[in-house]
């Protein structure tokens, strides 16, 4: 076990309200088991809160005992551990969000877990219902991923690519959604989609190579930018709960138009994504 400590504010109770939200991630009495690859091999983590907002602790403990630096460090990135919030509280307040940041004050920007997945996520997700969006991607994680104990890891894109679009659409995945969802896979197995090295790209490279593929469009890049690889600075401003954030918070008599978008997330740069992350939170 290691003792973690992260500068405050961080408000770990509100990172569990959102998380529990997914029916594929366990928690238990403000402890969260984390299923990750290290070195293609599956493990489990496990992230115990034992501090409070003002004085944020976690003791973390995993499985494998030799992986427990590049464990500390998955997870450091992952629950913004390494990146204090209180600058950026800081630089809202002073805002028109002023309101918005002091009510969900530490709130984190939390990754998923797993890269592949996350963008497997996206495409699953592409305008539909939260709700149904959940169960579609439980079974896929459960039809592809791997069991361990009582939580399901997820697919490596070696399994998924070797399946049939028929695989797919037998878990109620559109016909389209299975192609691009195996057509990926099929391009991150062979080479000629590389998403760790992502890491060190601009948004805007990032944002040219995944456009150039099938079955992604901006929303689902912006939201592997934002969920994928924490960048500060995304605003999904085609994002319609986005969107009704933005039209409550400002007492709007209508839909904000994507020119009324653009205006906001010049107001709210660099930092639009946690703009846009405090706003979906005040709606949920």
């Amino acid at each position: 076990m290691v003792m973690i400590h992260v500068q405050p504010p961080y408000d770990f109770t509100r990172v569990c309200e959102r998380l529990a939200n997914d029916p594929l991630i366990r928690i238990h009495h403000n402890e969260i088991t984390v299923p990750l690859y290290v070195n293609e091999k599956p493990l489990l983590a496990c992230v115990k809160s034992v501090g409070t907002k003002e004085k944020p602790a976690f003791v973390v403990s995993c499985d494998e005992e030799q992986h427990k630096d590049e464990v500390i460090a998955r997870l450091s990135r992952i629950f913004h551990w390494d990146r204090p919030l209180a600058f950026i509280h800081h630089h809202f307040i002073q805002t028109n969000l002023r309101d918005v940041f002091i009510a969900h004050e530490g709130t984190p920007l939390v990754l998923e877990f797993d890269l592949y997945f996350c963008l497997m996520k996206c495409i699953i997700h592409q305008q539909i219902h939260m709700k149904v969006a959940h169960r579609l991607t439980e079974r896929f994680v459960h039809t592809f991923g791997e069991r361990l104990g009582d939580v399901y890891i997820y697919p490596r894109p070696e399994r998924v690519a070797n399946a049939s679009y028929d695989e797919l659409r037998a878990l109620s995945l559109s016909e389209r959604k299975a192609q691009y969802i195996v057509d990926i896979s099929r391009l991150i197995v062979e080479g000629k989609l590389r998403l760790e090295e992502m890491h060190s790209l601009s948004d805007e490279e990032v944002t040219k190579q995944l456009l150039s593929i099938r079955g992604i469009g901006p929303w689902t890049v912006q939201n592997f930018l934002l969920f994928g690889l924490g960048r500060p600075n995304v605003f999904p401003k085609g994002d319609v709960g986005l969107q009704r954030a933005i039209e409550r918070t400002f007492q709007l008599d209508h839909r904000p138009t994507m020119k009324e978008m653009d205006a906001f997330q010049r107001m709210w740069e660099p930092y639009a994504s946690y703009a846009a992350l405090y706003l979906w939170r005040s709606i949920e």
